[in-house]
């Protein structure tokens, strides 16, 4: 097999390669809804970081005549951080501290919603470089619900920057498209 530039461009980069700074994140769901009010719609503009999800499949090991098998296990999901730009209203911002505190509030640390309004749902969703509307890979994360939301750093050295932060959410399973993987 030849090792040329060309060969690597007609094969791997046929189609120029997807880029990631072509998406949007959309969050659904009642838990998102009750919470996040308005904000839902605004949540796509002001995401400015996600990630496609990673899997790990756990590895059973079998001893087995002083040798080990290993077989697949369990999978497993990390969670999924996206970084928001906070805006002056705070309004993302506000809806994520009022969906953290339905699941336990900071005074009587008690749980104020029902389970259905802790629960959203996530969209991440990748386009083409021709923009295109229809999406090159859409993945969704079900059951999604926030678990830790980061600081937003202030200083006053900060000149010509604005405000994010990143929130954490712990989800069931992800789906790639409509085939559940």
């Amino acid at each position: 097999m030849a090792f040329t530039i060309d060969s690597f461009r007609n094969s791997a980069l046929a189609k120029g390669g997807a880029r990631a700074n072509l998406f949007d994140v959309t969050i659904a769901g009642t838990g998102a809804s009750t919470n996040l009010g308005g904000a839902v719609a605004e949540f796509t503009f002001a995401c400015k970081a996600a990630a496609i999800p990673a899997q790990t499949i756990g590895v059973v090991e079998v001893p087995y005549f002083g040798r080990v098998v290993k077989v697949p296990g369990n999978k497993t999901f990390d969670n999924w951080n996206v970084t928001i730009i906070n805006d002056e209203g705070f309004t993302i911002r506000n809806g994520m501290e009022k969906w953290i505190a339905t699941m336990g509030t900071h005074i009587g640390n008690v749980n104020s919603a029902t389970n259905a309004n802790i629960y959203g749902q996530g969209t991440v969703k990748q386009y083409p470089k021709t923009g295109g509307t229809a999406a090159l890979a859409q993945y969704n994360f079900v059951n999604i619900f926030p678990v830790n939301m980061s600081e937003i750093a202030l200083a006053w050295d900060s000149n010509d920057a604005i405000e994010e932060f990143t929130i954490e959410f712990a989800y069931d399973y992800w789906t790639h498209g409509t085939i559940v993987v």
